[in-house]
């Protein structure tokens, strides 16, 4: 099974909330996830313990420049950012290196699935 991780505990209360509903990454993530695929989205350190939110459908993948990148899109990834040079901010420091507008993303949508008696 595929994961989505994320290592930020705000994440944590996003997903919680149904306020993060997809993740952009750096590069193109296209050939590991596909839509209708099934993941695991997961919340802690790095090369650390995680704790499993819930499994999910990926919905969408597209593959774009940061810059490309509508404010809705940036919006369902970090509640409190609209802008791409925010979103590059952001992921620069997440990666740990400059990341520009001009950088390959892939946006990741995906939805809860719920058990029935939920």
């Amino acid at each position: 099974m595929y994961a989505l991780n994320f290592y930020s505990p705000i994440v944590a209360d996003q997903l919680r909330s149904h306020r993060k509903t997809s993740t952009i990454r750096v590069g193109d993530k296209s050939r590991k996830y596909k839509k209708g695929m099934i993941v695991s989205v997961l919340v802690g350190t790095r090369f650390g313990p995680r704790e499993k939110m819930f499994d999910a459908v990926i919905d969408k993948i597209e593959v774009k420049t940061l810059g490309a990148c509508s404010p809705r899109e940036i919006e369902h990834d970090s509640p409190q950012l609209r802008r791409p040079e925010e979103m590059a901010t952001f992921l620069s420091q997440l990666y740990n290196r400059d990341v520009s507008e001009e950088e390959t993303v892939t946006v990741i949508f995906f939805s809860e699935i719920r058990d029935r008696r939920d």
